[in-house]
């Protein structure tokens, strides 16, 4: 039984002038437990599929079931990470911690040890004090994985949340993430347009064709990758080679006419 399943999902953008497809017939189902990567050329509809994924967008056609049960709407089953971490420049870092909580009004003194031990776990134990204007851009991407975590959801979405960042924090955030996730058992769905980063922290690759975005291939990542941090799995002999056939296929694909 799969944990995620999306059936024939299909959008368009309506404008007054014009109708753009940005998905195209597109299903595909993730196993609980499992971290698998979105990647494709710019503006194939990557950001749109985790939008519709996570109910805040609802497709023009299609379905899409977590656990069995459909989502029509955002709730919080779902944890979204993005890009910029959305830290309120007011509150300090464990009462940004807390929002979601507090929001689905489940901030009890359970909730709270718990979320105080993530952020121990994340080495901010030190800054819950602190405001977000007082931290490195790494360091808030580590309070806003712990905001995303504190609610305990089913499936996080991450949207690049590693691209605004320098390589070296880059690099030390992915192998920090990957322990998390793997520690807490959650399942996840990374979108990037790194390969080599989908390559290390992903059990699979799906790569979506130019818009409309459709499965152009879906690649099985080596198990003997998916066991090691990534920093590791980027020095193991068996990276590279995995890491020209994706170019390739991702290169073909940005050659082709559309």
């Amino acid at each position: 039984m799969s944990f995620l399943q999306l059936n024939a999902i299909s959008h368009v953008y309506l404008t007054e002038s014009a109708a753009k497809e940005a998905l195209s017939d597109l299903s595909f189902s993730i196993a609980e437990g499992e971290f698998v990567s979105l990647l494709g050329p710019s503006g194939c509809g990557k950001s749109t599929l985790l939008s519709i994924i996570s109910g805040l967008l609802q497709p023009t056609e299609g379905s899409v079931s977590l656990q069995n049960k459909m989502i029509q709407s955002p709730g919080e089953r779902m944890g979204y990470m993005l890009q910029q971490d959305y830290l309120f420049p007011w509150k300090t870092i464990e009462d940004n911690c807390y929002i979601g909580l507090k929001l689905l009004n489940k901030l009890t003194p359970e909730k709270k040890e718990i979320t105080l031990a993530l952020l121990d776990s994340m080495g901010l134990s030190d800054v819950r004090h602190a405001y977000p204007d007082q931290l490195s851009g790494g360091m808030r991407q580590r309070v806003a994985l712990v905001r995303t975590l504190a609610t305990d959801p089913d499936l996080l979405l991450l949207d690049e949340p590693f691209s605004a960042l320098d390589y070296q924090t880059k690099l030390k955030l992915e192998d920090l993430v990957f322990q998390t996730l793997k520690a807490h058992q959650k399942t996840a769905i990374l979108v990037t347009h790194d390969i080599g980063e989908a390559i290390a922290m992903s059990d699979q690759i799906i790569l979506l064709s130019p818009r409309p975005g459709k499965i152009a291939k879906i690649f099985q990542v080596p198990s003997q990758l998916q066991t090691l941090l990534p920093f590791e799995a980027r020095n193991d002999p068996v990276f590279p080679e995995n890491f020209q056939m994706i170019w390739k296929e991702l290169d073909s694909l940005e050659q082709s006419p559309t």
